[in-house]
């Protein structure tokens, strides 16, 4: 037995309050399964190509069966993953409108292969249409490959965020460094930290994004704070507390956060988070009105995104907010004519 103090220092526990783990020597895993399941179908589901030949689009993941975990060893984290995935496409021809549908098959998704070695076969049902498979196989394929790559990426990332421990050390030099940051402009990614928790910090990015409404101020405003509005656009169940600390609450629960200020048909700030983002990460969002008589500019600002949830943020808020809301407001006007 090693005297007090002559140890191998893996073995030690250090001064550090969950006293996991120490230097992140021992063996961890995390199933990656469940998650991964899901991080596919919000990355592929809805993926859409539009080109001379017509419009096609990813509109189901029929199958998805296979698993991945992520292992923790020495400091060193090693990924397993290994998937067979069938995707439904449908598309409509430019010219004719014509409406046709198949299939995607990735047989064999795993670490053995990069993304652009994988196999992936485009099929289609019997029938004309084989320029919208040829463009399916081509740019849909592109397409495809991409949104493998960033389910990758947010396996790497977004998935293992925590597995690798601070040790005292590297605890003391992140504290040192979150000290002289907030001696400057505190970036977006930078949360207040205090010397009882060492959390790991997350890579997060901002974003801007604008559009214009054919509705004054009054009433655009409303449909983000209405609770039977937000569920007419959303088309799915929600919980709107529009009130200073109020509870938000979309898409089944998908999207959840809180308002932070309102001010009528000028300003809304609020704490936003969707269910597959870093637990309890929430982003701050400020959308600004600015009225123009019979139409409304809306301003978007999203800070605190997590890096790796840029395209999905994007989309959620031009697909499944402004577009829906658009629609929304068009029914209205033709109702009330």
């Amino acid at each position: 037995m090693a005297k007090w103090g002559q140890g191998d220092p893996r073995w030690i526990v250090e001064e550090r309050a969950d006293a996991t783990n120490v230097n992140n020597w021992h063996w961890t895993e995390r199933d990656a399964t469940g998650w991964s399941r899901r991080k596919l179908e919000q990355l592929l589901v809805g993926l859409a190509v539009e080109g001379a030949a017509g419009r096609c689009e990813i509109s189901a993941l029929k199958r998805v069966e296979g698993e991945a975990s992520c292992n923790s060893r020495k400091g060193k984290l090693i990924f397993f993953y290994e998937w067979s995935i069938t995707l439904g496409w449908t598309g409509t021809m430019k010219e004719s409108g014509e409406k046709h549908e198949g299939s995607v098959e990735i047989p064999n998704l795993s670490e053995e292969n990069e993304v652009d070695d994988t196999e992936i076969s485009v099929s289609k049902k019997e029938g004309d249409g084989d320029m919208l498979k040829d463009f399916m196989r081509t740019e849909g394929t592109s397409k495809v490959r991409q949104a493998l790559r960033d389910y990758l990426k947010a396996l790497k990332t977004e998935f293992t965020l925590g597995m690798i421990l601070p040790t005292k050390t590297s605890a003391g030099q992140e504290l040192a460094v979150k000290k002289k940051s907030s001696e400057k402009n505190m970036q977006d990614s930078v949360l207040p930290v205090s010397l009882d928790t060492i959390g790991v910090r997350i890579p997060t990015v901002k974003i801007l994004l604008k559009d214009m409404f054919d509705s004054p101020a009054e009433e655009l405003y409303s449909i983000f704070t209405t609770k039977e509005l937000v569920q007419k656009f959303s088309k799915s169940r929600a919980v709107i507390e529009a009130k200073r600390g109020g509870k938000l609450q979309m898409f089944d629960g998908y999207v959840t956060g809180e308002y932070v200020e309102l001010l009528p048909n000028q300003r809304i700030i609020m704490k936003w988070r969707c269910r597959n983002w870093p637990y309890e990460h929430y982003a701050t969002i400020a959308l600004n009105f600015k009225d123009q008589a019979t139409q409304t500019e809306l301003q978007l600002e999203c800070k605190g995104v997590p890096a790796c949830n840029e395209d999905s943020t994007r989309q959620c808020w031009q697909k499944q907010h402004f577009e829906e809301i658009h629609v929304l407001l068009q029914q209205t006007k033709v109702n009330a004519e």
